[in-house]
């Protein structure tokens, strides 16, 4: 259950993602593997690397993979500026 936290975190602030110009790598699809892969590590980091069950889960459960799922969004924009992607002029 804390895993569905996780990721359920990882997409809300995933959703904040339309504000930055999109430099992405893999675009917006690759902003949303970033912020859910981030948070998925980020939990299970913090865990220790177990999964806490239903009973065990709270909310600090889903506040713990904000950090991840900022670091992973941070890290498929720097590669996109790092590859000189352009942003897309709307």
């Amino acid at each position: 259950m804390a895993m569905f936290a996780w990721i359920m975190m990882g997409l809300a602030l995933w959703h904040f993602a339309i504000f930055i110009p999109d430099r992405f790598w893999g675009g917006i699809v690759g902003a949303f593997l970033g912020a859910i892969i981030g948070a998925a590590l980020c939990g299970l980091l913090v865990n220790g690397f177990t999964i806490p069950g239903e009973s065990d889960t709270h909310l600090l459960q889903a506040i713990e993979a904000a950090p991840g799922a900022l670091i992973g969004i941070a890290i498929a924009y720097a590669e996109g500026v790092r590859r000189k992607i352009p942003a897309l002029e709307l």
